[in-house]
């Protein structure tokens, strides 16, 4: 028996949507604000939010730099392909986050409690899961989520997106075994579920008919692409932090005109597929105000992932992170500027 077998083993459990909007009551109320990852999974989560529930596109948050509307407070946001670890934020994410779980560090229950995150539903750690981590993106737990209380119905137009977004297409043939278990949490394999039509369809069991449809998607994907920039991103900052694609208009900024016609015929090309109306007037692209960040991981700090490493991090209060591999953690600090 394999490692990931045996880990795998015993692990049968099942998600519960309707406990977690019971929990959260908040990821199905209409007409909220929210800020996105600026990427084709954010962008996702937006157009799903925004046309089931009205929700808003007031900003965008890549780890470096944080860009919101003028007149919005980030505690009346949700954010959407992230996890904030403050008590008075709300947020949904899919990384891997806790190091231990035998070894809790203090807080992070209550500043984990307005977020929806599957690793740490199922208690799953870096130490002793790592290769059990959530594989998809966080666009396939919102559908599932919002599906329980707004039936939503997706064709095989939607597979080319949702197997594009965070690689997924990757992943699925790369790690089998973790990636079929999660599929049977997320109950991908009820006909109600719309995942079942992306997951299991059977126009894709030709594996060179699902190659043709990627290959399409990408090319169409490479024709919007500009220099250092993919056209499926949104790019606001450098590696290094400075801000990119965004102009200051007397006490605010905006994001360039140029930037947002590419990212806006992206929209375009997932619209298509998923059926979910680019809606102009929920997205914001001026009058936002800018917030700077420090993004700094354990590799930059010359740290090794241990216990006593981890929990030094911990207390400088980071605002977010992911464990990117079994030895690093990439992460966000509220410096220059505050939440």
């Amino acid at each position: 028996m394999s490692k990931i077998q045996e880990l795998l083993q015993g692990r049968n459990e099942k998600i519960n949507y309707n406990k977690i909007i019971e929990q959260y009551p908040w990821i199905v109320e209409k007409n909220l604000n929210c800020i996105l990852s600026p990427d084709s999974d954010g962008l996702l989560c937006g157009l799903l939010m925004s046309n089931f529930l009205n929700w808003k596109i007031r900003g965008f948050y890549d780890g470096k730099i944080m860009l919101l509307k003028e007149g919005i407070s980030p505690k009346d946001c949700v954010f959407l392909d992230m996890e904030i670890y403050r008590e008075n934020i709300r947020s949904v994410g899919h990384h891997m986050l806790l190091l231990n779980k035998n070894i809790k560090p203090d807080g992070w229950d209550n500043n984990f409690k307005n977020c929806i995150q599957p690793n740490n539903m199922r208690g799953y750690d870096g130490k002793h899961d790592f290769r059990l981590k959530y594989p998809l993106a966080t666009i396939h737990l919102l559908i599932g989520i919002l599906n329980e209380f707004n039936k939503i119905t997706l064709t095989e137009n939607a597979i080319p997106p949702l197997y594009f977004t965070d690689g997924t297409f990757n992943v699925l043939f790369k790690y089998p075994e973790n990636v079929l278990n999660w599929l049977g949490y997320l109950k991908v394999d009820e006909k109600d579920n719309p995942l079942n039509t992306i997951f299991e369809n059977e126009k894709y069991t030709s594996v060179i008919n699902l190659i043709k449809e990627m290959d399409l998607f990408f090319r169409r994907r490479d024709e919007i692409n500009a220099p250092r920039e993919r056209g499926d991103r949104l790019k606001i900052s450098t590696k290094d932090g400075e801000l990119y694609n965004i102009k200051k208009t007397g006490d605010t900024y905006k994001i360039i005109n140029e930037a947002v016609d590419r990212i806006v015929l992206f929209l375009k090309i997932l619209e298509e597929g998923m059926i979910w109306e680019y809606k102009k007037n929920l997205w914001t692209w001026e009058n936002l105000k800018l917030f700077k960040f420090t993004k700094r991981d354990f590799k930059k700090d010359n740290k090794t992932l241990t216990i006593p490493n981890f929990n030094e991090f911990m207390g400088k209060q980071p605002l977010s992170w992911a464990m990117t591999s079994g030895l690093n953690i990439e992460y966000t600090l509220e410096t220059p500027d505050k939440l």
